[in-house]
């Protein structure tokens, strides 16, 4: 692709707005990965976001996908179930156990409870008030939990990695890179193991690739296909 980078998408293109390291940027960026969608990747620096991206994101948050249609996904979940729903190679939306309702349920209490927990614990010094040991000592419960259910199968649903590994592994290491030696003291064998081989794969490491921040007239950066 040749064309210069502008701040619509160009023909069929999709246009993802990404940064690095947040975790909910980290999903939609799998998903694309593995549905095999070719976006334009634009690394957003958080403190500086540029124009063209608060002009598209409704909620000034990343990700945010502008399809080439000019259709605007500002939600995570949504940016990874539109990416499978498109092509799902891996049947990420068609576990072994389970359904894709099942999956939704326990990524929504994910990102309602145990995200609240999370960033009470890893974030306390902006919440005086809050007691960070009993925030990790809540979000904990949730990790309790998925550590039994992943002593039962490899993944969370099965045999094989879903919608609801990719979608909750990058919060499960959020959580884990605030003290890891207490999460590693825990005993969450199973947990662990999970852990330890998202992050050890090829995927994790395909989607952390390094980019400059985005400015607008940048050649494209090609992203997924």
């Amino acid at each position: 692709m040749s064309h210069p980078d502008t701040d619509r998408p160009l023909g069929d293109d999709h246009v993802l707005y990404s940064f690095r390291r947040c975790p909910y940027a980290m999903r939609a960026r799998l998903a694309v990965q593995s549905s095999r969608t070719r976006v334009i990747l634009r690394e957003v620096v958080l403190r500086d976001k540029p124009e063209a991206f608060l002009a598209v994101s409704p909620s000034a948050t990343v990700p945010a996908l502008v399809t080439g249609s000019g259709k605007v996904l500002d939600e995570s979940l949504d940016i990874m179930l539109w990416s499978l729903e498109n092509n799902d190679p891996e049947r990420w939306l068609a576990p072994e156990n389970g359904t894709l309702n099942d999956m939704l349920e326990l990524i929504r209490a994910i990102d309602g409870p145990f995200k609240t927990s999370l960033d009470l614990y890893k974030y306390h010094t902006r919440h005086p008030q809050v007691d960070p040991l009993a925030e990790r000592q809540t979000a904990g419960e949730f990790l309790f939990a998925l550590d039994h259910r992943l002593s039962q199968t490899k993944y969370l649903f099965g045999a094989g990695p879903s919608l609801a590994d990719m979608a909750i592994a990058p919060f499960v290491r959020q959580f884990a890179n605030v003290d890891r030696d207490w999460f590693d003291a825990m005993g969450w064998t199973s947990l662990s193991r999970w852990l330890v081989a998202f992050q050890n794969s090829e995927r994790f490491a395909a989607i952390m690739e390094k980019y400059p921040k985005w400015v607008p007239g940048d050649p494209p950066v090609l992203f997924g296909a």
